[in-house]
């Protein structure tokens, strides 16, 4: 009886929640795409009248001297600039904090988000303390908490995946606890985004498919999902069939720009979608696997993604046979079961292709109560999943996964 009154309050929720994604205007950033398309951002900062900027990427891509090319432009155009590279895979608040003391130390008015969603969010939630200095990134856990306007922010992807480009939300990690959160608000969109294919050339195999597949899993759990519309579902339409046609590609010849740069869009369209019709289950599970074991949140989703849609297939059929439809492996005269059904084999078949393998190996037993509560008190009531899940039956999913 309790939990069909909890139920029943979940869908009011989002019901209501629906309607306020509707009416609220949400920002779109402004896009500089194609090859070299990241020398252009440097003027459009100038013409903003910042005077300088916090450029936020990690030790890895300094080392590769990924962001040497943006470094170079904006001291061209007269933009300073200081880089705080420390962010880690899975940034922590410490990270967070660090980087607000660089910002307030070297007088910035502008924050640069260079590299993959993990510096990109850094760099969201560094903005949010510097606006913000007296909530902390705990307090701003969760929807609309994030009261004061971020200081101008752009972002730089380097992977083809997050989406964190366009949308509302920044996932941080709590070191002590080994919980992983998302903080979302309409502030964190970024002014401009840019999607430079040249800066995912040297994109290694494994890295270039799990970030594909978190592209994949935002827009099918965007579309899935009870809280779509007429835009979202375009945009996640768009999403599967650019990630259909590209990513095996693009996997097994980096080097393709047309394809890197199909994918970078299939990111930013799977990011317009969730960004404004929210995630699901995947998402809830991958995040606890990042903060307890820091499993790289594409690889955890890809993983993860099947097992899911197996879980809510009936429930979101007709769905997933549009879906199919729009990724181009089904015809709308064939039967909603039978492409539902196909559209989760083409995602395994997809994994197993590009050695994406069907269980979690960092995951052990003791620790799925644990995952499975903080998975749900994420999920409920905030994402507006088609089958609402007990917590036994998201330990028994979570079993899986096991090695």
């Amino acid at each position: 009886m309790i939990w069909t009154l909890k139920k029943k309050l979940y869908r009011v929720q989002h019901g209501v929640m629906k309607i306020a994604s509707e009416v609220i205007p949400f920002p779109v950033p402004v896009l500089l795409t194609g090859p070299g398309s990241v020398s252009k951002l440097a003027e459009n900062i100038k013409a903003r009248g910042i005077k300088k900027v916090l450029v936020v990427t990690d030790k890895v891509l300094m080392g590769l001297k990924l962001p040497e090319g943006l470094l170079a432009s904006l001291k061209e155009h007269g933009v300073d600039y200081t880089v705080f590279d420390d962010v880690q895979p899975n940034p922590t608040i410490e990270n967070v904090e660090a980087g607000k003391k660089i910002y307030k130390a070297n007088n910035c008015n502008g924050i640069i988000g260079f590299g993959g969603g993990s510096a990109i969010d850094c760099a969201k939630i560094i903005g949010a303390r510097v606006s913000n200095p007296y909530l902390t990134v705990r307090r701003m856990k969760g929807m609309f908490r994030v009261i004061l306007p971020i200081p101008p922010f752009f972002c730089v992807p380097t992977t083809a995946g997050t989406g964190s480009e366009t949308t509302v939300a920044a996932v941080i990690t709590d070191a002590a606890t080994h919980e992983k959160f998302a903080i979302s608000d309409l502030k964190l969109i970024p002014k401009i985004a840019v999607l430079d294919p040249e800066l995912m050339i040297g994109l290694p195999p494994h890295i270039t498919s799990t970030t594909g597949m978190d592209a994949l899993t935002h827009a099918v759990e965007a579309y899935i999902g009870l809280n779509g519309n007429a835009f979202t579902d375009e945009n996640a339409e768009t999403a599967v069939k650019l990630v259909f046609e590209n990513l095996e590609e693009v996997y097994k010849n980096g080097k393709n720009l047309e394809a890197r740069h199909n994918m970078a869009l299939a990111s930013y369209y799977g990011g317009a979608a969730f960004t404004r019709a929210y995630v699901g289950y995947v998402h809830a599970i991958a995040h606890n696997m990042g903060g307890l074991y820091g499993v790289p949140h594409g690889l955890a989703n890809a993983i993860i993604l099947p097992y899911i849609l197996e879980f809510c297939r009936k429930e979101a059929e007709k769905k997933l046979a549009a879906l199919a439809v729009a990724g181009g492996i089904g015809k709308k005269s064939e039967s909603a079961e039978k492409l539902s059904h196909r559209f989760i084999d083409h995602i395994k078949t997809m994994n197993k292709n590009m050695g994406i393998p069907t269980f979690i190996k960092e995951l052990k037993k003791k620790d799925i109560p644990l995952i499975a509560k903080r998975a749900l008190d994420e999920a409920h009531p905030d994402y507006p999943v088609p089958r609402i899940m007990t917590l036994s039956e998201c330990e028994e999913l979570i079993k899986k996964l096991l090695p």
